[in-house]
């Protein structure tokens, strides 16, 4: 097992999003590991209308500026969690949001990023762990390379700004993608 150390995530953010394709997201669960490969990504950076850290650090955006490796967990809509990596050096908010796993069985439904969080218990109890460890119980580790032809870059999905920024990424061809589209602007 090759876990990703903070130097992974210590990197500009839109490389770290590709490379996390065809990686192992890892959750331990009541002395069970779950585990799923992630197939979706987007990157966002704190010059990015779309980031949380866009207007500087708030409480809810200070894990964004923390240290590379670390989850950075919200809540949306009143009913979904989204699990993101932070990346960029301390103190440059960036962070990596999963947005969908092909599962390994037993997990079924990850194609999406409130999906997968449902399926792995992942929720504001994360928020700030250190995914370079096992002792956190969530962790990613190196699974298998993605040729960069085999990569789909996209504007981003389910945001209302800077749609048009091409920092989405998925496996070409894999069933396990969102099917998510830009949200309407008004």
């Amino acid at each position: 097992m090759s876990i990703l150390k903070k130097d992974f995530y210590d990197r500009n953010t839109l490389e770290v999003a590709r490379e996390l394709l065809g990686c192992k997201l890892n959750r331990k669960l009541n002395g069970k590991v779950y585990s799923g490969i992630i197939v979706e990504t987007e990157a966002y950076t704190q010059d990015d209308p779309a980031c949380h850290a866009y207007r500087g650090k708030t409480p809810r955006s200070a894990t964004l500026f923390g240290k590379p490796g670390l989850a950075y967990v919200y809540f949306i809509y009143g009913m979904y969690h989204c699990l993101n990596f932070v990346t960029e050096p301390e103190d440059v908010a960036g962070a990596v949001l999963i947005r969908a796993l092909e599962p390994i069985p037993p997990l079924s439904n990850t194609n999406g990023p409130g999906k997968l969080c449902r399926e792995l218990k992942i929720d504001r109890e994360l928020n700030e762990v250190d995914v370079t460890t096992l002792k956190s119980g969530l962790w990613v580790e190196k699974y298998f390379e993605i040729a960069p032809d085999k990569i789909v870059t996209t504007g981003r999905i389910g945001i209302r700004v800077a749609t048009d920024y091409p920092w989405r990424f998925y496996i070409k061809e894999n069933p396990f993608i969102s099917n998510g589209k830009p949200l309407d602007k008004n």
